[in-house]
């Protein structure tokens, strides 16, 4: 049974998501303080996070922040009121799994808790490897022909999809669903740029551009 941690400091919805997890099977702890859910998130008991952006004493970036320091690997999903697409890139790029506006559907969020926590399973086992690329995820790096390269979080994250699905296209949609957890502006190049910093650091070669399609790993 999945042991889930849920900072909201408003009740009715902490309520809300408590019986709707527990009634699904997992189990469930909620805490209302920024400094206790960082707390319980670093104790190493739970396998997923849903955090509330306003929280009193760390709102849910910094605690965010201050995990990712600690436990990289760990699905953190960020609920919240602030859905402006600045704080949505803000909750990614800091290191969120996932990011879900209120209000939202309660069948939606337990989707997502499912492909996060099916994601952690995947990659529990630790290496993934493709030609001369490989990625630890448990110690979140990656070598190129056994040369330790730094990626950061989102960076990461985008290869892991590349290496769990070698050799297959991959569409955009599928790629910023996936990764960024959201529904971009089809004209952004966030996407873009991602597959450019990942070309730099593991080869030109290494992520090929199928026109009219995607992206798949060679």
């Amino acid at each position: 049974m999945s042991n889930i941690l849920v900072a909201e400091d408003e009740p009715r919805i902490s309520h809300f998501v408590e019986r709707g997890l527990r009634s699904a099977g997992y189990a469930c702890t909620v805490t209302p303080d920024g400094a206790e859910a960082l707390v319980d998130a670093q104790s190493g008991a739970f396998d997923l996070v849903l955090l509330d952006v306003g929280l009193p004493s760390l709102d849910g970036f910094e605690v965010l922040r201050r995990l990712r320091a600690t436990h990289p690997s760990i699905p953190v999903i960020m609920l919240t009121a602030r859905n402006s697409v600045e704080d949505t890139v803000l909750g990614l790029d800091s290191g969120a799994s996932d990011y879900l506006a209120k209000p939202f559907k309660f069948d939606e969020l337990l989707a997502r808790i499912r492909l996060r926590l099916r994601d952690r399973e995947q990659t529990a086992s630790g290496t993934l490897a493709h030609g001369q690329l490989s990625l630890d995820s448990r110690t979140r790096r990656a070598q190129v022909a056994g040369v330790e390269v730094d990626l950061s979080t989102r960076e990461f994250a985008l290869a892991e999809e590349f290496f769990k699905n070698p050799e297959q296209v991959l569409s955009r949609e599928q790629l910023l669903s996936r990764v960024w957890g959201y529904d971009f502006d089809p004209g952004s190049n966030v996407l873009d740029v991602y597959i450019r910093y990942l070309r730099n650091k593991l080869g030109n070669e290494a992520i090929e551009t199928v026109r009219g399609m995607g992206y798949r790993l060679r």
